[in-house]
């Protein structure tokens, strides 16, 4: 096992890795819309999901990965009417790559964030 850690994500906010390497996979932690800096970013669903993506592509890059080898995500909403914006920013972060996915409501994410992703991807 590899533990990944990279200053271009927030550090964990508790005691785990942003990710973890076991025989060629990567595991990520899930991502919340903060930034680098821990700073949580203000605006909508759309933003948010903005900021988890550039999260999840920091940490990928730290594993030697990338989006293009993400084979599962998973996607916790706190308000599923969300559902659609963030499916739109989902599906322009991947393009024509389009892993398995599993998308729920949850009563509540870390920082009140809107949306939580974590990914498993192949390590290049």
């Amino acid at each position: 096992m590899k533990k990944v850690a990279t200053k271009n994500a927030p550090a964990a906010i508790g005691p785990y890795a942003q990710g973890m390497i076991v025989n060629n996979m990567f595991y990520s932690s899930g991502q919340i819309p903060l930034t680098a800096a821990g700073e949580m970013v203000d605006g909508g669903i759309e933003e948010q999901t903005t900021q988890v993506f550039e999260n999840l592509k920091a940490v990928l890059a730290a594993a030697g990965s990338s989006l293009d080898q993400v084979v599962k995500t998973m996607v916790f909403l706190s308000d599923m009417e969300d559902f659609a914006a963030m499916n739109a920013v989902y599906a322009a972060q991947f393009g024509e790559h389009t892993p398995a996915r599993s998308a729920v409501e949850v009563a509540r994410l870390p920082k009140d964030a809107k949306v939580e992703i974590e990914v498993i991807a192949l390590v290049k």
